[in-house]
């Protein structure tokens, strides 16, 4: 399978620059995949297709200030470090651009934090150890994606409203659209709302650069799925009710732990890669963002479209989106939002 058969074309004009206010009012496009039938809503519509006794899953990763930018050197040029996960007590891996200055064994100051790179990798990476008084989220800036250009936001509508626990480097963006009063609204309905946690990293967002995507290897990241939302989730399978996962990040946590007919507690790290002919195990209903050409997370929803019952997942993926830009639907973070049932 090619990479670019999963490419696709969109003028700037598509990209959504900061969120819908309220979150709520996003556009939702629902593909009902038994019928083909397509309808376009408002996100706080989506109660519409919640019944009870489902299961809604959430990823309550909480975005990190992983971009911190600084001078350096007499000249006082501008660098930047970009964090990507935690590996030790302050200490990390990061990005660092411009690099070359920056060796292994290298010390130098930001912000009045001592910082030494303690390795290299192969890949350009570094190993990153900090001071004690790191603090990212008092140096650091929120880690926007670069097609994020005139945005007016801040980190706060970049988050979730049940973002829990710190480690993300990009949004879980699919769980924008919920406030609290929506997700009550759900819970009153019947419908189970359980969390799990993906620390959003390099392997959601790393560009495929394998002309052949099954050449591609996914990055390592942080998980964890608790023995009470296993529980519960296996009694709502056995139930007959559905696992309706909101995001890519929650996909990949549901489908990590469902092993030999059922959920198990786990917590760990997956490089789990979803795409057109993966055999789907956990997971019934999909709400998802749009997301970019050639990405892993189009070739994952293309993957469920398929598990729904298009025998062509690429293909139909693509016409959907051409529909969505047809009707002014807003593209990537802060963009709208699609229910595949």
């Amino acid at each position: 399978m090619k990479l670019t058969d999963f490419d696709y074309d969109l003028p700037s004009k598509f990209i959504a620059q900061n969120p819908t206010n309220p979150r709520d009012s996003a556009k939702l496009l629902v593909f009902h995949s038994k019928t083909g039938e397509i309808e376009h809503r408002i996100f706080r519509d989506v109660t519409s297709y919640l019944e009870k006794g489902d299961a809604l899953i959430l990823n309550k990763s909480k975005v990190i200030k992983a971009r911190i930018k600084f001078k350096f050197g007499g000249k006082g040029k501008i660098l930047e470090i970009f964090l990507l996960r935690e590996v030790g007590k302050n200490k990390y891996l990061c990005l660092v651009k411009p690099g070359k200055k920056f060796k292994k064994g290298s010390k130098f100051k930001v912000g009045g934090v001592e910082c030494e790179v303690l390795d290299r990798n192969e890949d350009g990476s570094r190993i990153i150890q900090f001071s004690s008084n790191f603090d990212p989220d008092e140096l650091g800036e929120a880690p926007f994606p670069p097609y994020i250009k005139n945005s007016t936001s801040s980190l706060a509508d970049y988050q979730t409203v049940y973002a829990k626990e710190k480690g993300s480097i990009a949004s879980p963006t699919a769980g924008l659209h919920f406030t609290k009063d929506l997700l009550g609204k759900i819970s009153d309905e019947g419908v189970d709302i359980e969390k799990v946690l993906l620390h959003v990293g390099l392997g959601t967002f790393l560009p495929v650069r394998t002309e052949k995507i099954e050449d591609h290897k996914m990055h390592y990241e942080f998980f964890e799925f608790t023995a009470e939302s296993a529980l519960k989730l296996n009694e709502i399978k056995n139930n007959g009710g559905r696992i309706i996962a909101v995001g890519t990040t929650s996909v990949r946590v549901l489908e990590s732990c469902f092993k030999d007919g059922k959920f198990h507690p786990t917590s760990g790290e997956t490089n789990i890669f979803i795409y057109p002919g993966y055999k789907w195990q956990a997971v019934d209903a999909l709400i998802t963002n749009f997301h970019l050409p050639k990405s892993t997370l189009i070739m994952l929803v293309a993957s469920f479209l398929e598990l729904k019952g298009c025998k062509n997942g690429t293909k139909k993926i693509l016409e959907l989106y051409e529909i969505a830009k047809k009707n002014n639907y807003r593209f990537y973070s802060f963009g709208d939002a699609m229910m595949i049932v």
